[in-house]
């Protein structure tokens, strides 16, 4: 039975990836910062197990990796994230919250990628997926809401950098932009459900082969420019 570890579990993208994964017989090692708020999460039918996990505490990630040590990860799916202000200008921007940003975008997924290398490793796929975003492409910039877009670029050449370090190992990194989802962070009247944004994220991945390893693509496969 093939494993898919998720950050970020909890709602959204994250939610629909484990509803997804598990009613296709995966095995799901779901995780979000409260499980026990997690109520639609804890319901998902299936192999799926919840663990607590905070992406911003090193701690936090270093307990889980130790739980889960020998335990093959076939697909690492970093999706845990924030967009904490979306400040138009530089002018505006609270440089905390740019921080806490960094924080959970750049650092978070890089620091999990790295604590559960060996689970990845361990297993036959060796897929770690990030749930990025087209706002991260410095081709296709169009200003504002520069706290997210740093992150994401920041995140992409981040996730470039580990997938050539892991190249001759046989991981395969890709960057998603999961599209403009109707979710909490998206807003009601984004135009792609979360079904269809992890159904074909989902898609995207079984197909990766080596050549893919380091690319920025759209949910439905598109590649993405820098």
């Amino acid at each position: 039975m093939p494993t898919v570890l998720i950050t970020g579990a909890n709602r959204g993208i994250g939610l629909e990836l484990a509803r997804q994964y598990s009613a296709k017989g995966w095995r799901v090692l779901a995780t979000c910062r409260d499980p026990g708020a997690a109520s639609e999460l804890t319901a998902v039918e299936g192999d799926v197990d919840v663990y607590a996990l905070n992406v911003d505490d090193a701690a936090s990630v270093e307990a889980l990796a130790t739980t889960l040590k020998g335990q093959a990860v076939d697909v690492l799916f970093n999706n845990a994230g924030i967009n904490v202000k979306k400040g138009p200008s530089i002018g505006d921007i609270d440089y905390g919250d740019w921080a806490a940003t960094m924080d959970t975008n750049v650092f978070g997924p890089i620091r999990v990628a790295w604590a559960f290398r060996e689970n990845v490793l361990a297993s036959s796929r060796k897929i770690m997926a990030f749930t990025s975003s087209k706002m991260g492409s410095i081709a296709e910039n169009t200003g504002g809401s520069i706290t997210y877009r740093t992150s994401k670029t920041a995140l992409n050449m981040a996730v470039s950098c580990l997938g050539i370090e892991l190249k001759d190992r046989g991981i395969i990194t890709v960057m998603f932009h999961p599209g403009h989802v109707r979710t909490d962070m998206g807003g009601p009247t984004a135009p792609v459900t979360a079904p269809q944004s992890a159904e074909g994220m989902r898609k995207v991945i079984a197909t990766l082969g080596p050549d893919d390893n380091g690319s920025f693509k759209n949910f439905d496969g598109t590649p993405l420019p820098w």
